[in-house]
Order: structure tokens, then C-alpha cells, then sequence
């Protein structure tokens, strides 16, 4: 499984950006029994989950620090996983990773406090939030 993200750019604060994981190398509807998760990681901070989803029930999880602003959304027909981020602010400006894992082996809550069962990586895009 290869993870794509794109999206990612420079903001004002108060902006929104919507960020896009596209997975691939999967046979039909395989990406269906994986939930997928966005996480950041900002300059000497520790990386940390945002939010994940699963892919065949459309359950959500959020981290505090973005629920209400944030929404994750699944398009099953296109492997794609999308982040809408609205309100940003500048505490939000870090490198933004999408990540996978079978649900089979994980919860939602495991994967997006703890990273439990991530087996794919994307390389990351970077979300800049500034004045």
C-alpha cells in the first residue's frame, strides 16, 4: 500500500486548506478493510494523531485540539481520504502524514492516540499557518 498526501501550502490565520490521501497498490476495494489517519508532527514537537477514519463504516475519531474545526472524510471509490481544516491557526502549522492500518488489528482510538497497527506511511505535506 503506497499513501499520497497533497494539499498542503501556506495559510493565513483563520484559512482553510483541505488535504487529500490517495492510496494505491491494492486490489479492488481492498483499502476498504483499512482505516486511515492523518497525523502531524511540528518542529521539536512530538508527532501526533489528528484524526482517522474507517474506510468501511465512516467512523471518525478527533483529537481535541481540532474538533469542530477539522472533518475527515472517505470517497471509497477514489482510495482517498481527505482532511478539511478550517479555522487554522498557527499551533496547527506542522508536517501533515496520512497512515494506514487494517482494522482488523487496531481500534480508531488505538490507531489516531497511539499509532498502534500503521503498516503504510505517506511522505507528508507541509501546512504553514501565518500572518
Amino acid at each position: 500500500l503506497q499513501l499520497v498526501e497533497s494539499g498542503g501550502g501556506w495559510v493565513q490565520p483563520g484559512g482553510s486548506l483541505r488535504l487529500s490521501c490517495a492510496g494505491s497498490g491494492l486490489t479492488l476495494d481492498a483499502l476498504d478493510y483499512y482505516a486511515i489517519g492523518w497525523f502531524r508532527q511540528a518542529p521539536g514537537k512530538e508527532r501526533e494523531g489528528v484524526s482517522c477514519i474507517s474506510m468501511i463504516s465512516g467512523s471518525s475519531q478527533y483529537a481535541d485540539s481540532v474538533k469542530g474545526r477539522f472533518t475527515i472524510s472517505r470517497d471509497n471509490a477514489k482510495n482517498t481520504v481527505y482532511l478539511q481544516m478550517n479555522s487554522l491557526q498557527p499551533e496547527d502549522t506542522a508536517v501533515y502524514h496520512c497512515a494506514a492500518a487494517e482494522e482488523a488489528i487496531t481500534t480508531l482510538r488505538d490507531m489516531c492516540a497511539s499509532e498502534i497497527g500503521i503498516d503504510s506511511w505517506g511522505q507528508g505535506t507541509q501546512v504553514t499557518v501565518s500572518s
